[in-house]
């Protein structure tokens, strides 16, 4: 062979190699023997289904599949989804002291209550347990982890109350979703009495009573408890100054005066009050919200004439109807009759 193309072979063969060496994260030859024992238990634990092909004895566990490691090869995110294995969560998953992420999503055959020993990941932030069959209750444990900051429990077969115990969670934690679940009772006071920017869904589920005041110091983001059994005013989750996004409040039996609300004006995208019980009026500063994409306002005890001008004026009929007396377009226009009333013409 030419010794030019021979040179030329081996420093192309060099550089493929440093190309290699510098795309492979620092952390994949190491496996910590401890979380790797771990997740062994793990996979035994859902029988070796298919899904764990990867995680074989010859491999660094920080190479398997649904594993990240930190750069000491310490074991920090277990995420397993979309998949029909059957099983419940292992009590293994307690045995992972770094992990920050511990994902269990979109796992139909997944059943069992959330295990205690999660309770003792002192470094999680985010947990996700969601689109399974997981029952049971929602653990009391949960509150004590002092790093949460994201806690998704949503699509489950989750029952009972929603903890007072949360009310003593970390500062950090700011999301917390249990929608479409079974809950019943009252919702906890003093969830997120010290939190700025914080998301609450608890859609689709038995929930009811009235919203304790404490929720109007909250500076939600977005807050979701439609489709339940609240009753009660609702008002002070609203207010000019707030930061707050989407507002879902539809398919409950809330009461309040809608005319004595002030909205968000730069910020609100979305608001949803269907199927209550609000009376009064549409107040007009809702035109000045400029970045309004969602208004329904329908099946409630509404009257007045509907505010025209900004966005507003996209609304169709369908956001308005079934109202004691609302009018003007889209509905039909307004009568103020002798007694002051508002009605519709005819």
């Amino acid at each position: 062979m030419d010794t030019t193309l021979l040179s030329s072979c081996l420093i192309l063969l060099y550089v493929s190699f440093l190309l290699f060496c510098f795309s492979v994260p620092a952390s994949a030859g190491l496996c910590n023997k401890d979380d790797k024992r771990a997740l062994v238990a793990i996979k035994a634990a859902f029988n070796n289904a298919y899904h764990f092909a990867s995680w074989t004895n010859g491999s660094a566990c920080c190479t398997w599949y649904d594993v990240d490691c930190d750069d000491r090869g310490r074991v920090v995110g277990l995420s397993l989804f979309r998949d029909d294995f059957p099983g419940t969560i292992p009590d293994a998953v307690g045995d992972l002291p770094f992990l920050t992420s511990l994902m269990f999503h979109h796992l139909p055959n997944l059943v069992g209550p959330i295990p205690p020993a999660i309770g003792r990941l002192s470094k999680l932030r985010f947990l996700d347990i969601s689109w399974t069959n997981v029952s049971g209750p929602v653990p009391n444990f949960l509150a004590s982890l002092p790093s949460l900051t994201g806690l998704d429990l949503s699509f489950n077969n989750l029952s009972g109350p929603i903890p007072s115990a949360l009310a003593h969670a970390p500062a950090s934690l700011n999301s917390i979703d249990l929608s479409r679940n079974k809950l019943t009772g009252p919702l906890p006071p003093g969830i997120f009495s010290n939190t700025s920017g914080a998301y609450l869904r608890l859609s689709h589920n038995g929930l009811s009573g009235e919203v304790p005041p404490s929720y109007g110091a909250v500076e939600f983001l977005q807050v979701d408890l439609s489709r339940n059994r609240f009753t009660g005013d609702a008002s002070f989750l609203f207010g000019r100054g707030k930061g707050t996004q989407q507002i879902d409040l539809s398919r409950n039996v809330f009461e309040f005066d809608l005319g004595k609300v002030e909205f968000p004006e730069a910020e609100l995208i979305a608001l949803d009050l269907n199927h209550n019980k609000i009376y009064g009026s549409i107040p007009k500063q809702i035109a000045e919200v400029e970045n309004l994409q969602l208004f329904n306002v329908s099946y409630n005890r509404l009257c007045g004439e509907i505010p025209t001008g900004g966005r507003l004026d996209r609304f169709d009929q369908y956001c308005y109807l079934h109202n004691k007396c609302l009018c003007s377009a889209p509905l039909p226009p307004c009568n103020k009759g002798r007694d002051g009333d508002w009605s519709r013409w005819g």
